[in-house]
């Protein structure tokens, strides 16, 4: 397994994980207004706590988004300055496959449906299969205004849940309650994205290739890395 550290603002988590020699160090904080003043004291404290300097590092990984603007954005510009001084690959991994992972890290499910609140009436989404533990894209994250017709949820038997999205729109997205609810998997961690970048097969990119997954249309439109 790589070295890798990981760290993700994109949502009201600010979030830090890193994996070294086999063990896993983490810091997560629900503060939504005080990433910048949190994020990089969490790296370093994570770097102290193994032993470990960021040049002797594999890589970095960094979640890219969708979430919020601000958010995403400190993410991707804080990952940015690490890879350039250490001069290594960046890992983007999206938060709805880091909220599907996590959840299939915690419960008995088949795949999730991931879904954030994206404010304004509208909801960021996407499905992810449970392959051998690892959550595993089934469509490209997009962003809608939440209604019954938007997730088949029929077809989706022993699927869960993931994001902040199901506490607002629960009763529309799956009004017949096909789905295994759970809300123990509303915000993505960093230590999630380790496992889908070793499971899932992300590709690296260099520093200043690395670009926000906003999704919404007004905004601009990155696909998955790689897809």
């Amino acid at each position: 397994m790589k070295s890798l550290l990981a760290i993700d603002t994109s949502t009201e988590n600010c979030s830090v994980a890193l994996v070294h020699d086999g063990k896993l160090t983490t810091r997560n904080i629900e503060s939504p207004r005080e990433h910048s003043q949190k994020l990089l004291p969490f790296v370093e404290e994570v770097l102290d706590s193994a032993g470990v300097s960021l040049a002797e590092l594999d890589g970095l990984v960094v979640g890219a988004g969708p979430g919020s603007f601000t958010g995403v954005r400190i993410g991707v510009s804080m990952a940015q300055g690490l890879a350039f001084s250490a001069d290594f690959p960046v890992y983007p991994v999206c938060s709805l496959q880091a909220l599907a992972q996590q959840a299939i890290r915690k419960n008995d499910v088949a795949g999730v449906v991931a879904c954030i609140d994206a404010r304004m009436g509208e909801v960021y989404y996407a499905l992810y299969a449970n392959e051998n533990g690892v959550a595993v894209a089934q469509s490209e994250p997009a962003v809608a205004k939440p209604d019954s017709n938007l997730i088949d949820t029929g077809r989706l038997k022993g699927w869960g849940t993931a994001g902040t999205g199901w506490d607002v729109y629960a009763d529309i997205l799956d009004e017949n309650h096909e789905l295994k609810h759970s809300d123990n998997s509303r915000l993505p961690l960093a230590e999630d994205m380790l496992t889908v970048v070793n499971g899932a097969g992300v590709d690296p990119v260099q520093a200043e290739q690395l670009e926000p997954l906003y999704v919404r249309n007004e905004v601009t439109w990155k696909k998955l890395p790689g897809r």
